[in-house]
């Protein structure tokens, strides 16, 4: 199978591009090589490459600037994964492609499956579930997957690290830190969601998935996580969303549960705990300039 993967580069794509290059033949596009916003580009790439899946995970993800860019929000989580889409189903070829918990509200305290009806707070979750809509309407052959908190030893370019280095990085500074703790996730490491990907496509059940490491956690509690396993003594508070005072609602409860991969009998995520320890272990804090 001939795949080309969106977003080479970022946390995501550099985890799952060694896996599927074992087994298929990958093309990695970076936005240095596909502009997703220049449609007729875009279109020209895939005539050329040809390939029989392509995976999307390039995303306008700065949440809170998504409430000021909300055309270039819309533009790049919605309408440039329409054409994606479109050519796909023109040429009979699957798309996978990344949503978030930023979907939900957040209002009920008991973990959202796939059937749940969204209710995002946000540009960022209006324009991201917008471009789930679109896919699933647009291309029959779809994989649509939501996923929570995620972080990678590539980092996050669009956020500037994330947010395990941004704990670590603050925590070696020996300041004060301070994380919202009225905010309830699913963390989830690149490098496991990758693996179930692979799984995921080798199976070939079109449709829609959550996929995150496997518990639940606030911020504040990842945080204190993290600064234990790295053994670090830092002064960490919990603060409320209120205080923190970010531009964007974000889900007070998005914790995902993860019914399709049940399903398919694929449902043993790591727990994020155990999955931290391990980015720990394997260097995941060394990974950038401090």
């Amino acid at each position: 199978m001939r795949i080309v993967l969106i977003g080479n580069g970022g946390q995501l794509a550099s985890d799952l591009w060694p896996l599927l290059k074992e087994r298929y033949e990958v093309v990695a596009l970076g936005h240095a090589e596909l502009d997703l916003c220049d449609h007729a580009a875009v279109r020209a790439r895939l005539d050329r490459d040809r390939p029989e899946l392509v995976i999307n995970t390039a995303a306008f993800h700065r949440v809170d600037h998504c409430e000021e860019a909300v055309s270039e929000a819309f533009a790049v989580n919605a309408l440039a994964v329409l054409n994606l889409a479109r050519w796909c189903d023109r040429h009979d070829a699957a798309l996978m492609h990344f949503s978030t918990d930023y979907v939900f509200a957040g209002d009920v305290a008991s973990p959202r499956g796939e059937a749940d009806l969204p209710g995002p707070l946000s540009v960022y979750g209006a324009s991201k579930l917008t471009g789930e809509y679109l896919v699933r309407q647009a291309c029959a052959r779809h994989f649509v997957v939501r996923t929570c908190g995620l972080y990678g030893r590539a980092g996050s370019s669009g956020k500037g690290g994330n947010f395990v280095e941004t704990m670590l990085r603050l925590g070696r500074k020996g300041e004060p830190v301070r994380v919202v703790a009225d905010q309830i996730v699913g963390p989830t490491a690149t490098a496991d969601l990758a693996r179930k990907l692979v799984q995921v496509l080798e199976r070939g059940d079109y449709g829609l998935y959550h996929v995150t490491n496997a518990g639940a956690c606030s911020w504040f509690e990842f945080a204190r996580a993290i600064f234990e396993l790295a053994n670090l003594r830092v002064d960490l508070t919990p603060i409320s969303s209120k205080q923190f005072g970010a531009a964007a609602r974000r889900p007070a409860y998005s914790v995902l549960r993860h019914d399709h991969l049940a399903a398919l009998a694929l449902d043993d995520m790591p727990t994020w705990r155990d999955a931290l320890a391990r980015y720990l272990r394997e260097g995941g804090g060394d990974s950038h300039p401090r």
